[in-house]
C-alpha cells in the first residue's frame, strides 16, 4: 500500500517518520521543502502537489493547520479531488471544524472516495514517540481497515461516530486542555506571589484530584519558563475559535472557553503566538506582576 502524506509540520513530520519506520511506503508533499527533503532521505518519494500525491497513493493522509488549508489541499486546484477515483481513501488528521470535515467528505464521496476525520492530541513529544491519542469519525469498516496504520502513530485510537465526530471530540479535548492550563497557570502564579514555591505546590498536588496529564506535561515547562512550542498558542486559538463557532451552531454557550481564548488572544497581541500553550501562564504573570518560576531557594523576581 502506498501512503500519501501531505503536511510535514511539527506534528506531521514525526507522524510520517513513524509510518516509514513501520515499513509503509510514503509519497509526501509540503510547502516546506526542507521537511520534504528530510523525509526523502529516509526513503519517501516527493510530489509537487496534492494531486500528484493522490494520483500515486492508495491512502492520502492530510495534517494541516485549519479548515481552509484542508479544503484547499483536497478540493482546490491541483488538489486531491482532481486525482480522486473509487477506492482511494483520505484520512484527514488535521484539527478542523466538524462541519468542514462533513463538507470535504461529501465532495469526496461524489467521486467514490471514502474519508475519515482523525484529529490527534498529545503534541510533538507524543507525535515523535508514536503515542498520540487519535479521535476518529467515519464508517466503521474504513476505520477497521486502517486501524493498524493509525496505531503506528497513536497508542489510543477510538472511533467516536460518523464523519465529523472525530473533530467534535477534538474540540472537547481542546476545551479541557485549555482550561486545565489556565487553572494551572492561575494557581502557580498565586502560589509564587504568596511566597510558596510553585514547584513544591506541583509536587504536593500532582497525586491528588487536581493531578492530570496536562499538569504533568505543562507544569515543568511553566516552572522552567520554557515555552518552546509543542503546540503553539496560535493553533490553540484556532481550535477554541472552532469550538465556539460550533457551540453557536448547535446552541451551546461556552463562556469559559471564550474567556481562555481571549487570554490567548492577548498573548498573541503581545507577540507570543508562537509560544507553547503552556505560555498561557505569561498572561497571569503580566497582570499579577510576578513570575511563577523555580525558586532555587530564593523568591522569584517580578516581571
Amino acid at each position: 500500500m502506498k501512503v500519501g502524506f501531505i503536511g510535514l509540520g511539527i506534528m506531521g513530520k514525526p507522524m510520517s517518520k513513524n509510518l516509514i519506520k513501520a515499513g509503509y511506503s510514503l509519497i509526501v508533499n509540503d510547502v516546506n521543502k526542507a521537511a520534504v527533503a528530510e523525509l526523502v532521505a529516509l526513503g519517501a518519494e516527493s510530489a509537487e502537489n496534492a494531486r500528484e500525491v493522490a494520483a500515486h497513493s492508495d491512502l492520502v493522509i492530510t495534517m494541516l493547520p485549519n479548515s481552509p488549508h484542508v479544503k484547499q489541499v483536497v478540493l482546490g486546484p491541483n488538489g486531491v479531488l482532481e486525482a480522486a477515483r473509487p477506492g482511494l481513501v483520505v484520512i484527514d488528521m488535521s484539527s478542523i471544524a466538524p462541519l468542514a470535515s462533513k463538507e470535504v467528505a461529501a465532495k469526496l464521496a461524489e467521486k467514490g472516495v471514502e474519508m475519515l476525520d482523525a484529529p490527534v492530541s498529545g503534541g510533538e513529544p507524543k507525535a515523535i514517540d508514536g503515542t498520540l491519542s487519535i479521535m476518529v469519525g467515519g464508517k466503521k469498516a474504513i476505520f477497521d481497515q486502517y486501524l493498524p496504520l493509525l496505531q503506528k502513530m497513536g497508542s489510543s485510537v477510538v472511533l467516536c461516530g460518523d464523519i465529523g465526530a472525530g473533530n467534535m471530540t477534538k474540540l472537547a479535548n481542546q476545551i479541557v486542555v485549555a482550561l486545565n492550563i489556565a487553572a494551572l497557570s492561575e494557581a502557580m502564579v498565586l502560589a509564587a506571589k504568596s511566597g510558596v514555591d510553585p514547584e513544591t505546590v506541583f509536587k504536593a498536588i500532582r497525586g491528588g484530584l487536581a493531578g492530570s496529564t496536562v499538569m504533568e506535561a505543562k507544569a515543568p515547562m511553566i516552572l522552567a519558563g520554557n515555552f518552546k512550542p509543542g503546540f503553539r498558542i496560535e493553533l490553540h486559538i484556532k481550535d477554541l475559535a472552532n469550538a465556539i463557532e460550533t457551540g453557536h451552531e448547535v446552541g451551546v454557550p461556552l463562556p469559559l472557553t471564550a474567556q481562555v481564548m481571549e487570554m490567548m488572544q492577548a498573548l498573541k497581541v503581545d507577540g507570543k503566538a508562537a509560544n507553547d500553550h503552556s505560555g498561557l501562564v505569561q498572561y497571569y504573570e503580566k497582570i499579577a506582576q510576578f513570575e511563577a518560576r523555580r525558586f532555587s531557594g530564593k523568591e522569584s523576581t517580578g516581571t
